[in-house]
């Protein structure tokens, strides 16, 4: 291949993926590339000679009617060939189209196609690994390539012949050591990018450029830190009056809207950080309330040349921060603020490790992959977080095995990222970082938040589950397996077979001391598996008195016999392990003066699995052989796959005395702002601040917006479900998909429908399917569809007609303005199942103390989430939006006026399904 190679660029439409069961083609177009212009474009339809099923009429905008006058495959089929000849075919996802295309030249009765290929997916996840979807429409939108409309193949082949060469002219624009690993590597791909790479390397090569946007690792391009913009030293003064706020935003923000409790929440804060003290505010949607805490705190740390930090819960809401309050705000005040984002440690790269795990030469596919895709994303990024690379299910693995877990033996260098951040930190004005990095500054040597000036802590109600999840420790059975199969026996040909055979051949070690450490091996894993034969038999007995119907089972520790001297022995076997392996790498390592890579590779690995086993080790002792009275501790297993699915829990029951432990130090001499759009709830106003330790002496300003800003919403309450306790669940299933149903039709999609238990909504989600009710509609389900929470989200905001089923995580932190949202609706009251262990065992501890669990903790923390659920649907003053809610125990129960009085003042409608359905309709087409 050469700069003049011919590409034939192809797109098929089909009526389905197999040909074999009668599928046909119905659109074929292929775009002639050469010297990177496109020289020919053919496009047809074909007759399928069979109806074009809805669906696909639905998804390409092909009907039968477009296809009637067209000619079948086989008149195409010669001419087609012609066109493929001495090209590299390439598609966005070759499998399907050239496998498709084979099996119709056969039909045809023409041999079978060779030639290159090029799949622009697999290139496209190699060159743009942070890409959130490698759908073409979605790769298209990102990067500003023309797509009329995506899935007819005429402007899919169009497109992808635009992608293509857009790669090309992103590998010319990469660093030439990158370019080199990209082509050393690339044999291993599934189509045959090495020869692209191999012309981009060619010109590289030749042009001897000068790079001086990156700094070098041992051959890795990685991208140089950005200067820390300069601030300026003009003495700011705070915006003290309303004109003057005003006159300050309108810089920013040209259409920006007044709101009167943002400006006092501003004058709130501002008292607070100039007074170091303790302030807690309730900002309901609609306040503002990220600039009613950013514009007080760049101003005070602007004057007093201390920096203030800003926490938040979801990495997802950093990034927000960063991408729209904080540019509106440097913009108004006319110069850049000096802004650092800090994680956790094991959110950023290690370079040291991506570096060893370069060297090894057995990589699975997987593994090559992912190694490509870290060596573009080295060279872009300028966080070095990990979290930004979308990799495959198997490539996660890598991830893990590179993540920083050490700080650097040298002072920051210039190419480790974690030092990086610090170092941004110590500069910043504004340090932004997340809940669990602030919990983790608790259990670090160098406390990094020590000298600031103030702490804002946003979605404060959330601090009590960081809490919670920083001092979890999970013991999964698989774990410890994969770790043990990592090391090995001899005739296991895995770490210790490949440590033993270099020890014996460079004559490092004796015989007797490895064959030693083989039976402590064997010894070790028979003692774990006797201590697993133990529990499994344990967890038996106990449930066959009680739990003979169910799959998935959940135990309190507590409630199951263990001998303690089974499980002691487990962890004096692995500690006697670790010493033996520890000494072994010590005695190979002095033998030898200067190590072959390949060699300090194994050495890596053994340590990393040693490393490993201690970590899984104390989480053994603090789950088997510790017994805290403030922690709950469960097991969870599947009897269908035991003992492989066995999963142990611990979690702290009370976390008021953690908080209070990172706070008290705090307080002493700064300001600590604790605000959320839900801290009360109508009968139990300082649920939340008691549990973070607030002293009651402090009050709870609570801000809410203008009644006028809910002028958009409607409540409905649906009055004729049934009782979910007099019905059985497939009956009460079948009437909430009918309810659901209905309330889609009539507002066209745009649709959260939020439930309590997973099980249901896949039951109702499946139950939908089967009622091609809904089949015009784009159907998004947590836990039903794969993705992440946010991938679901962006899906869903892609699609017009479209509906997200979701669970608990959807309840809040997530963000569709405008249009994007209709309806949300709740199928269940969201309290959390009585038979969830983490909140049994804190209900059991309430009811210990004499008090009651449902008024203290379930009912507000049901309240809280109901709160956010409502606070999903209108975001702006414009939003328009109905909440329905589904679950009659909200007018049947003396709890559900509480429910009520929680949401802001809007109307509330109670209704039977067919009247609220009509009333649905009326409002939705007024509406419009």
């Amino acid at each position: 291949m050469n700069e003049s190679q011919k590409y034939a660029i192809v797109d098929i439409e089909t009526t389905g993926h197999s040909p074999a069961n009668g599928d046909r083609m119905i659109q074929i177009a292929i775009v002639i590339m050469q010297d990177w212009n496109i020289t020919k474009k053919y496009s047809t339809f074909i007759h399928p000679g069979k109806p074009i099923p809805l669906f696909i009429q639905d998804l390409t905008n092909i009907t039968d009617e477009h296809v009637k006058d067209a000619l079948p495959f086989e008149a195409h089929a010669d001419y087609i060939y012609e066109l493929l000849e001495d090209a590299v075919f390439v598609a966005h996802n070759t499998d399907f189209d050239l496998s498709f295309l084979q099996a119709e030249f056969q039909r045809a009765g023409l041999p079978k196609w060779y030639g290159k290929k090029i799949d622009t997916v697999e290139l496209s996840k190699i060159l743009f690994p942070m890409s959130l979807s490698y759908k073409l429409a979605d790769l298209a939108s990102d990067l500003n390539i023309p797509l009329e409309s995506a899935h007819r193949a005429d402007d899919d082949a169009l497109a992808t012949a635009y992608l293509l060469k857009y790669c090309w002219h992103e590998l010319l624009s990469l660093p030439l050591v990158t370019l080199e690993q990209l082509h050393k590597r690339s044999f291993r791909l599934k189509t045959n990018l090495a020869q692209l790479f191999f012309d981009a390397l060619v010109i590289k090569r030749n042009k001897a450029l000068t790079d001086d946007t990156h700094v070098y690792f041992n051959k890795i391009a990685i991208r140089k830190m950005a200067p820390t913009p300069k601030g300026y030293n003009d003495e700011l003064d705070y915006p003290q009056s309303t004109d003057d706020k005003l006159a300050l935003l309108l810089k920013g923000i040209s259409n920006f809207e007044v709101r009167p409790q943002q400006f006092r929440m501003m004058d709130s804060i501002w008292g607070a950080l100039n007074n170091k003290a303790e302030h807690v505010i309730e900002a309901s949607t609609g306040i503002g309330k990220t600039l009613g805490y950013l514009v007080p705190a760049i101003y005070y740390a602007k004057k007093t040349k201390q920096k203030i930090g800003i926490s938040t819960y979801t990495s997802h809401l950093l990034d927000q921060l960063l991408q729209n309050e904080i540019p509106v705000l440097e913009q108004a005040l006319g110069q850049p603020i000096k802004i650092a984002l800090l994680k956790g440690m094991g959110n950023y790269i290690d370079i040291e490790k991506f570096e060893k795990q370069l060297k090894t030469l057995d990589d699975s596919y997987d593994q090559t992959f992912t190694l490509l895709q870290t060596l573009i994303w080295l060279a872009k990024t300028e966080t070095g977080d990990l979290n930004e690379l979308n990799v495959s299910g198997g490539g996660q693995l890598l991830i893990d095995k590179i993540r920083k877990t050490t700080l650097p033996k040298t002072t920051m260098p210039l190419y480790d990222f974690y030092s990086r951040a610090i170092q941004n930190s110590r500069q910043a004005d504004i340090i932004i970082t997340n809940h669990a990095m602030l919990l983790s500054d608790l259990v670090r040597n160098e406390q990094i938040f020590d000298s600031l000036g103030g702490w804002i802590i946003d979605e404060a109600h959330q601090f009590i589950q960081a809490a919670i999840n920083q001092d979890e420790k999970i013991f999964t059975y698989m774990n410890w397996k994969y770790l043990f199969g990592q090391i090995g026996i001899n005739e296991d040909e895995q770490l210790f077979y490949k440590i033993r055979r270099v020890a014996l051949k460079k004559q490092l070690l004796n015989i007797q001391t490895l064959d030693q450490l083989e039976k402590r091996y064997i010894y070790m894993v028979q003692t774990f598996d006797t201590a697993m034969a133990e529990l499994i038999r344990e967890v038996k007995a106990v449930v066959s008195t009680q739990y003979k119907p169910l799959q998935k089972i959940e135990l309190f520790i507590s409630d199951l016999e263990l001998p303690h001297e089974v499980f002691l022995k487990v962890s004096l076997t692995v500690q006697r392990w670790i010493d033996d392996a520890r000494a072994l790498i010590q005695q190979f390592s002095s033998g030898v003066e200067q190590m072959a890579p390949e060699h300090e590779y194994l050495i890596e690995q053994w340590q990393y699995i040693i490393g490993e086993l201690m970590i899984k080790m104390s989480e053994w002792d603090e789950v088997f052989l510790q017994n805290d009275s403030n922690y709950s501790c469960w097991l969870e297993l599947d009897r269908r796959s035991v003992p492989g699915s066995i999963q142990l829990y611990k979690k702290p029951i009370d976390v008021t005395a953690t908080i209070g432990k990172l706070f008290d130090p705090i307080r002493s001499k700064s300001a600590v702002i604790w605000t959320s759009g839900t801290l009360t709830v109508p009968s139990n106003e300082r649920f939340i601040t008691s549990q973070l330790g607030i002293d009651s002496s402090i009050s709870i300003e609570k801000l809410h917006a203008d009644t006028s800003y809910y002028d958009g919403a409607e409540v409905y309450i649906v009055n004729d479900m049934p009782d979910i306790q007099t019905v059985s669940q497939s009956d009460y299933i079948e009437e909430v998909a009918h309810a659901v149903t209905n309330a889609v039709r009539m507002t066209d999609g745009r649709c959260f429908v939020l439930f309590t238990s997973q099980d249901m909504l896949r039951k109702t989600v499946d139950l939908i399917h089967e009622s091609e009710l809904l089949n015009d509609y784009m159907i998004f389900a947590q836990g039903v569809t794969s993705g992440s929470r946010m991938r679901l989200l962006k899906s869903f905001q892609k699609f017009n007609h479209s509906v997200l089923f979701g669970t608990n995580s959807f309840w809040e932190g997530v963000d569709v303005p405008g249009d994007g949202l209709a309806a949300v609706i709740v199928v269940r009251l969201p309290f959390s199942s009585p038979e969830d262990p983490s909140f049994k065992a804190r209900a059991n501890y309430i009811t210990q103390q004499g008090r009651n669990s449902f008024t203290e903790l379930a009912l507000p923390e049901a309240i809280i989430r109901f709160k956010q659920g409502f606070g999903r649907l209108i975001r702006s003053s414009h939003d328009k939006g109905v909440f329905i809610v589904l679950d009659r125990r909200i007018e049947t129960k003396s709890y559900g006026q509480q429910f009520i009085e929680s949401l802001p003042p809007v109307s509330i409608q109670k209704l039977p399904l067919h009247s609220m359905v009509q009333s649905l309709g009326n409002w939705y087409n007024e509406k419009r």
